[in-house]
């Protein structure tokens, strides 16, 4: 089966016999969570009608995060793909925009406490150590007060997870004083509602845009990459970004 073969629904990045990449939007849960009791769709529900046979989750977007997801067709291929997230053997590629002006790189190094799923708060069980590189990719400045100052600075940062905790990225970015736009949970009110009313975005404003790992039947080297979604992608036009292009 190929992707150009596969039936209309979530977009298709990548699809063989054994595994399928798919570009999750924002605003979708993976799967059944405690945290939405109330919602009736899932990517794994879809992809499964979608293509027609079982799907096996390997790994987790957040419901606000977009961008590459894998599902394996079968367990043994969900077990492998799964034991590589887990021995951080896939390289994996964020972009976000967060709230002022990060350094030009840099690596953010905390330990992060265990999040329970149906309240977003510290669960039992000790901190794990926590990750995350950091580049910037673009800076703009807004002439509009949230905060104390006169203008409001942003960046767009490309990160990159070397461990994999529940809301790594959204929580290193807060922790650092530069939490990701659109963040309801660790995020800055202020600054989420002057994206929504400049350019009408009220999402989180972070995406995996490529996934890297080896294919868990052949061996080779597997790379997808997803394209942004027109919502994000339009955030970065008005802010004459171009880092992506």
């Amino acid at each position: 089966m190929t992707a150009a073969s596969a039936p209309a629904g979530l977009p298709i990045l990548y699809l063989d016999d054994w595994l399928v990449v798919v570009n999750k939007p924002a605003g979708l849960l993976v799967h059944r969570s405690p945290v939405d009791r109330h919602e009736r769709r899932f990517a794994l529900q879809l992809l499964r009608d979608q293509l027609g046979e079982r799907v096996y989750p390997v790994h987790r977007l957040d419901k606000p995060t977009s961008g590459a997801l894998v599902f394996a067709l079968d367990p043994a291929t969900a077990q492998s793909l799964a034991s590589q997230f887990e021995d951080r053997l896939v390289e994996k590629r964020y972009v976000a925009v967060v709230r002022g002006w990060p350094d030009e790189q840099g690596l953010i190094e905390h330990p992060l406490d265990p999040v329970r799923d149906d309240r977003m708060v510290a669960a039992a069980g000790a901190s794990k150590p926590a990750l995350t590189r950091f580049r910037r990719l673009c800076a703009f400045e807004l002439p509009r007060r949230v905060d104390r100052y006169p203008t409001s600075r942003y960046a767009l940062l490309e990160l990159l997870p070397q461990t994999g905790r529940r809301h790594q990225l959204r929580r290193h970015l807060a922790h650092v004083s530069h939490p990701i736009i659109g963040d309801t949970t660790y995020g800055k009110g202020g600054h989420n509602r002057l994206f929504a009313e400049l350019f009408g975005s009220r999402r989180l404003l972070l995406a995996c845009m490529r996934l890297a790992f080896r294919h868990p039947v052949s061996g080779s080297p597997l790379a997808v990459e997803a394209p942004l979604s027109a919502d994000f992608a339009g955030v970065l036009a008005r802010l004459g970004c171009t880092a992506l292009d």
